[in-house]
Parts: structure tokens; C-alpha cells; sequence
């Protein structure tokens, strides 16, 4: 067994690290209590110093692809692996780097269970300027996310979708190298990246899962080819792992849809559901659901998405799934989907066309107004929340809403800054919604 100085030696000159190298960190990191200690012997659990020396450098000396690969592999055996996919052959799954109102998987799993094709994800919580899947759940009444095995099994035998959030039981050298990589600022190395989904996703053991990695400024990877790259790497270590994989390169260069915000986006769902969702969440939700389909071999045409839909089934279905989980039958029946209640408007100061959004900056107002998550941990007002009326590219006149943000207080210094956020000027596109699809060559 390798002493963790032996180690931190290697990396820090640059050597490539041994496989047997890499499982001694994760096993280090899973015997180790949390916070410094000393110690740190061969056999002993690494300190918090150790493990953010290991991720400091990997992150600045990367780690090759077979390092990512050992390193992916040793947390995802860190901890229980549910193998569902044994008694559920055709359970797909979905995973979304994150950005600014990304309420895909909201509409995404109720949609496609309705369409006979049975989805699990275990959601994440969202830090910085993001909001995650498990907080926007959390804005509806008793719905518990707290699921093992056996609450997944007989969710997908009854209804065809189960949503939870990682346990402890699962990756759980993930989540004390998670807490440090935000300390450390490792959030955007690719190879740390990669370990950490992949480590819970495939704890699951979907047959199948689907990768919307962001770009754009209110993604984690703003640059177009590091996305690409963590694409393809989430595709091939998936694959290289047994499980079936591709990935969408999407657009994050604006807040998805017409809502952000944890309750914001419970009403998005909703309206999507609904029949009358934002034209660019619809469609990625779509985009996304045809391809999760066909690649666990239950291919489902656009038409029977959006009958799904008309015909009222998807929604049926998200409400018995939440109460299934211990939505409150009340709340269930007559939703409360109550904003904040001070409202600052942002106006087009000029005619022009929207140009730009600083969609990162939206999201840690949305944060520093109570609506997300500043760090681990810290309260969420539900109803804070920020409604976009106009997308890039259009073409607006002088005083027209761009949009309205609802605040729980005023807040003048906090509304200037959210003005700053919108660029008009004389000309403007938007990107495309979805840049790439990765798939491993045949």
C-alpha cells in the first residue's frame, strides 16, 4: 500500500498514477473522517490537506485517460451499486452538467414513463450559480427524494419513474472529494468532473444513459471544446463501463425556458406538461427523451411525445408518480405555485435586438436574492424567482419587458445589477440550441 505522501510526490512531478495508486486515494478518501487530522500513514484514511493536494494536482497535472477511467471505476466501487437495469432492461437515465432554469428532467421523466419507457435519476443539488433537480423537487410539499433500492424497485414497477438523490451508501468517496472541490476551486477539471457523475450514475445501473453537457457563459465549461471534450469523455468510460451512452452538447448562453427559480420551475414543468411550456425547453426535453428511448432499445416517435402530452397522460402521470413519494395529496390537487412578492422589471432601454445575457451573473443573483444555494447546506427561498419575456435574437422596442424578477424585499442595487445582465443592441442571434451529439464511433 502506497503512503499518500509517496503519491502527492508522483502527481506533483507529473508522473501518471497507477491504478493501484488511484484506488488508494478513493479508499483513503472513504475511510477518512471528515476535516484535517493528522496522520495520513499507509492504511490510515487521507486528510482533507492530503485529498485537496490530490485534487489540486489533478487538476493542474490532469489525468490521462486511463487515470480517469481507474479513477471512475474506484469510486463508483466505493460504495452500493443497485444494478437495476437487471430486472428493468429498458430503464434509461439522464444526466445535465447544470446551468441557469435547466428543468429538463422536471418534464423529461413523467414524459417519457408515460411513453412505457421507465427512467431513474438520482438528482444533485445545485451550488454556485446553478440550480439542482433535488432543490426544485423540494418546492413541492412532502416529496421525499430519500429512496434505496427497494423504494426505486417498486417506484418503477408502479409507475415507471423514480427520482431521488444520491444516498450516503452510494459513491461515498464522492461526496467528501464534491465538498472539497468546491473549496478548492477543482469544479471544472474534466477528469474530476467525469469520476464524480459517472460514480453515481452508474451506481444506478440504468441500461442506458444520456448526457446534456452545457456551454455557453452560464455553463460550468463556457468553452465549446472543453464541453466536447467531457462529452466524449463521459460517453467512453460509460461505455468502456458496459453501459449504453451518448451525449448532447447543448446551449446554456440563456436561462432555459421562461422560468428560473425552484418554484418558478415547478410551474415550467407544468406548463410543459401541460401543452404550453417554452418553445426551447420543450424542444431539448424532446431532443433528449427521443434519444434516451433509442438508445435502451424503445425507440418513441416525436407524435407519441407530444400525445403524451395533449392527451393529459404525462401530467397524470408526474402527479401520481409525486404522490407516490409522498407529495401532499393537497397540494397535489391545487397547487400553490405562489411567487415572491416585490417585482423588479427589467426594460429594453433601447430598440435593438437582445444581443446578450449574462446568464451566469443571473444565477448568482438569483442566489445572493435567496432563490439558490450560496454553499452546501444553505436555505432556499422557494419563491424567488426570475421570469425571462424575451430570448436572444429578438428584436424588441424601447420600454419592453425583458424581464421580472420576484424578490421577497426590494432591493434597488440588486435590481441594477440585474439590468446589467441584458444587452440591446443592433444586431443579435442566438446559438444553437443543441451544437453537437457525441457518440463513440463504430
Amino acid at each position: 500500500m502506497t503512503s499518500p505522501y509517496r503519491i502527492l510526490d508522483r502527481l506533483r512531478e507529473g508522473h501518471a498514477l497507477a491504478e493501484e495508486e488511484i484506488r488508494e486515494v478513493v479508499a483513503g478518501a472513504t475511510r477518512g473522517a471528515a476535516g484535517d487530522r493528522s496522520g495520513g500513514e499507509a492504511g490510515d484514511g487521507w486528510t482533507d490537506a492530503q485529498l485537496a493536494a490530490f485534487l489540486m494536482g489533478a487538476a493542474i497535472r490532469g489525468l490521462d485517460a486511463a487515470g480517469t477511467r481507474a479513477l471512475t471505476r474506484a469510486m463508483l466501487e466505493s460504495g452500493e451499486r443497485w444494478e437495476l437495469a437487471d430486472e428493468v432492461p429498458e430503464l434509461a437515465d439522464k444526466h445535465s452538467t447544470g446551468g441557469v432554469a435547466d428543468t429538463v428532467s422536471l418534464v423529461l421523466g413523467p414524459l417519457l414513463a408515460s411513453c412505457g419507457v421507465p427512467v431513474v435519476m438520482l438528482t444533485g443539488r445545485g451550488l454556485g450559480h446553478t440550480g439542482g433537480t433535488t432543490d426544485k423537487l423540494e418546492a413541492v410539499p412532502g416529496l421525499s427524494l430519500d429512496l434505496d433500492r427497494a423504494a426505486c424497485r417498486r417506484l418503477l414497477a408502479e409507475h415507471g419513474l423514480a427520482i431521488g438523490t444520491q444516498t450516503p451508501a452510494i459513491a461515498p468517496a464522492d461526496g467528501r472529494l464534491y465538498r472539497l472541490r468546491d473549496h478548492t476551486a477543482t469544479i471544472r477539471s474534466i477528469p474530476l468532473i467525469t469520476a464524480s457523475i459517472l460514480s453515481k450514475k452508474l451506481a444506478t445501473g440504468a441500461a442506458a444513459v444520456v448526457f446534456d453537457v452545457k456551454t455557453g457563459n452560464g455553463a460550468f465549461l463556457t468553452d465549446p471544446a472543453a464541453a466536447h471534450e467531457l462529452a466524449r469523455t463521459l460517453v467512453e468510460i460509460t461505455v468502456g463501463l458496459g453501459r449504453r451512452a451518448s451525449a448532447f452538447v447543448t446551449d446554456m448562453s440563456q436561462p432555459l425556458g421562461e422560468w428560473a427559480g425552484h418554484t418558478a420551475e415547478v410551474r415550467a414543468t407544468f406548463e410543459c406538461l401541460e401543452g404550453h411550456g417554452a418553445a426551447d425547453l420543450v424542444e431539448l426535453t424532446y431532443v433528449l427523451a427521443e434519444e434516451m428511448a433509442a438508445q435502451v432499445g424503445r425507440p418513441v416517435a416525436r407524435g407519441e411525445l407530444e400525445a403524451a402530452i395533449a392527451s393529459g397522460r404525462a401530467r397524470e402521470l408526474f402527479d401520481r408518480w409525486a404522490l407516490a413519494q409522498g407529495a401532499d395529496p393537497a397540494w397535489i390537487a391545487r397547487p400553490d405555485l405562489s411567487l415572491a412578492p416585490v417585482e423588479a422589471v427589467v426594460e429594453a432601454p433601447r430598440s435593438g435586438v437582445l444581443a446578450r445575457l449574462e446568464t451566469q451573473q443571473l444565477g448568482l443573483l438569483l442566489a445572493e436574492a435567496g432563490g439558490s444555494r450560496h454553499a452546501a447546506g444553505g436555505a432556499i427561498d422557494h419563491g424567488v424567482s426570475l421570469r425571462c419575456r424575451a430570448r436572444l435574437g429578438d428584436r424588441v422596442e424601447a420600454g419592453d419587458e425583458l424581464a421580472r424578477l420576484y424578490l421577497r424585499r426590494e432591493d434597488d442595487a440588486l435590481a441594477r445589477r440585474l439590468r446589467a445582465c441584458f444587452a440591446v443592441e443592433d444586431e443579435g442571434a442566438a446559438p444553437p440550441l443543441v451544437a453537437e451529439k457525441v457518440v463513440l464511433e463504430a
